[in-house]
């Protein structure tokens, strides 16, 4: 399926596997991925398929790395289609409060962070991000529409969200999000403090966002969904 271009914004696919019960992490928060080999695989090529993939400053501090293209057939398909071998990792921090001896820094990887003037600030004079995008809204809080209008700006089209809860919350509440990949992996994890893959204020039921359901693949013991926003073109 190839995504039509939006005016003013990439391309948004939320990537995320989940326990059955709908926890995309235990309530510590622990790094441990629930995903198969099979999962890993999948969202290993959700990120080639990008031109860049956000994720928050909780789920970078988590797990301390940036998922990377390591397959030499999609690093080959992404050299075809004349992109970099590695998609920009971009992080959404409001308060740019990020430890810069994380191993994600070291990654041969290019580095944005998008954030308020705060949270640029500490970023200005300091190694670490290849670019600073400042979207502060009148809340002083990352203004979506901003954020993603200069992405697109910078030649950004396909962009993949890789958590966690906050930050997709964030962006569902902002309607700038196409589409879902739910990997429903077998186990429970329960818990009212384990985060869920649309965390935040929440939306009311006449309110929700409805899903037109693409497509269901099983390998083994996981599902694989694919879900579009209604409404979304393809």
């Amino acid at each position: 399926m190839t995504a039509q271009p939006h005016p003013n914004r990439p391309h948004t696919t939320v990537v995320l596997a989940m326990s059955a019960d709908g926890k995309i992490a235990d309530a510590r928060r622990s790094p441990v991925l629930f995903g198969s080999p099979h999962d890993k695989a999948h969202l290993e090529r959700q990120v080639a398929l990008a031109d860049a993939v956000l994720g928050g400053a909780g789920t970078l501090r988590t797990g301390g790395t940036a998922m990377r293209v390591l397959d030499p057939d999609l690093l080959d398909e992404r050299q075809s289609r004349g992109k970099p071998p590695q998609p920009v990792q971009i992080v959404a921090s409001g308060s740019g409060n990020i430890d810069p001896d994380l191993p994600f820094f070291q990654q041969p990887i290019p580095r944005w962070l998008v954030s308020t003037q705060a949270g640029a600030t500490l970023w200005r004079d300091r190694p670490g991000f290849d670019r600073l995008l400042v979207a502060e809204g009148n809340d002083r809080e990352i203004d979506w529409a901003i954020a993603l209008a200069a992405m697109a700006e910078l030649g950004i089209e396909r962009l993949a969200v890789l958590g966690g809860g906050q930050l997709v919350g964030s962006l569902l509440s902002a309607d700038v999000l196409d589409e879902l990949w739910l990997t429903v992996c077998p186990l429970l994890v329960g818990g009212m403090a384990a985060p869920t893959p649309v965390d935040g204020e929440g939306l009311l039921a006449t309110e929700a966002k409805r899903l037109e359901l693409l497509d269901v693949r099983q390998m083994e013991g996981e599902l694989f969904l694919h879900y579009r926003l209604k409404g979304r073109t393809e």
